[in-house]
This record gives structure tokens, C-alpha cells and sequence, in this order.
């Protein structure tokens, strides 16, 4: 059976891909894992707007558990379709595992 309590997620892959740099040293980022939050990674967050999946909040969040690491700016330009496949992920962590479907074992 699946752990439906996993601490990282699958691969996000990106729409619109995090180019960091430029030229021969430019830098691609074209999906992204997130880490289950802890606390402290909550920390100066309203627990509302993260369920919310407020944008500004998202900007936030998404910095302190992508892997690999992405900054609020990255965050902030990222494509909304992203956005979203990122918050949906991040929505279901805060799902008990009571709540989510019983999948067959595969």
C-alpha cells in the first residue's frame, strides 16, 4: 500500500521552466519536489491563507521546502499553471490521511 502521509512529493514538472544565470552557466530548473513543512517552516504564516492557497502566502512557503531550493523571487515568476500544480501539492499535505481515497496497492 502507498504511505499517503509521504514527506516529499512527487516530481512537479514545470510549465515554464526557472532559468538561473545566463549564457554557458545558465542553470534550467524544469520540475520541483516539495518537502512536507514542518512548524518552523510555518513560522509567520496565517495556517488560513496557506489552505487558502493564497498567492502571497505561496510565495512564501514555496521557497523553504522546494528541492532543489528556489527564492520568493523565482517563486513570484513562476508561470500560474505552476503555481497552482505547486499549491495543489502543497494542499495535500495538509489532508489527514483519514480523508484521502483508499487507492488499490499497485
Amino acid at each position: 500500500m502507498t504511505d499517503r502521509k509521504k514527506a516529499i512529493s512527487d516530481a512537479v514538472e514545470l510549465e515554464e521552466p526557472i532559468v538561473r544565470g545566463e549564457g554557458d552557466t545558465a542553470q534550467t530548473i524544469d520540475k520541483l519536489q516539495l518537502r512536507r513543512p514542518n512548524s518552523g517552516e510555518l513560522r509567520g504564516l496565517n495556517l488560513h491563507d496557506v489552505l487558502k492557497l493564497d498567492v502571497d502566502t505561496m510565495h512564501e512557503l514555496l521557497p523553504r521546502i522546494t528541492m532543489p531550493p528556489i527564492t520568493k523571487a523565482e517563486a513570484q515568476r513562476l508561470d500560474p499553471a505552476d503555481l497552482v500544480s505547486l499549491s495543489a501539492e502543497v494542499a495535500d499535505f495538509f489532508v489527514p490521511k483519514g480523508m484521502k481515497p483508499a487507492y488499490p496497492a499497485q
